[in-house]
């Protein structure tokens, strides 16, 4: 049921995981006492919402073969679901990095959620991303376009480390 879900919000509209955080965390709301709304920890939250689907979708169809062609064996062998899962991570490290940063890319890129519960406040919950959209509304494309190499940078240079960290 897990991995029906989250092959089914694969595609999860984020101005949707936006409003459903809203209304969950604004004053009338469930969570609102957590005064959580219009923060960086409600734009966290949001974020991990949208990258949780895509990194356990790509994990587990990463580590799918992998089961069918060791867990057997590694359970045989005496190994717990537990030692077998870190296992089999280290066989498909590669493929659950990959998961990792598809993830991240969801995150660096978002607009919609982050602007409905950050509120796009400068200094405190502006992204990079909602200064695009702020400084392309007010007809400075130049400034949005250098925003946006920056922020392309940022996502190589932190796919590129990413790579090199996980291989040592």
């Amino acid at each position: 049921m897990l991995i029906l879900l989250a092959n089914a919000f694969l595609g999860l509209p984020p101005v949707v995981v936006g409003l459903g955080l809203y209304l969950l965390l604004s004053r009338s709301g469930p969570l609102g006492f957590l005064a959580l709304l219009f923060t960086p920890g409600a734009m966290v939250l949001a974020q991990a919402i949208l990258a949780t689907p895509i990194i356990t979708a790509l994990v587990h169809r990463s580590m799918e073969e992998p089961w069918q062609q060791y867990g057997g064996a590694l359970r045989v062998d005496g190994a717990g679901r537990l030692r077998s899962m870190r296992v089999l991570l280290a066989i498909t490290r590669r493929s659950v990095l990959t998961a990792i940063l598809a993830g991240f890319g969801r995150t660096i890129s978002e607009v919609g959620a982050v602007l409905i519960v950050g509120g796009n406040i400068a200094g405190y919950t502006r992204t990079m991303t909602t200064a695009i959209v702020l400084v392309t509304s007010e007809g400075d494309f130049l400034l949005a376009l250098g925003l946006g190499f920056v922020l392309i940078g940022l996502s190589i240079a932190a796919s590129a480390g990413a790579f090199v960290l996980w291989e040592k």
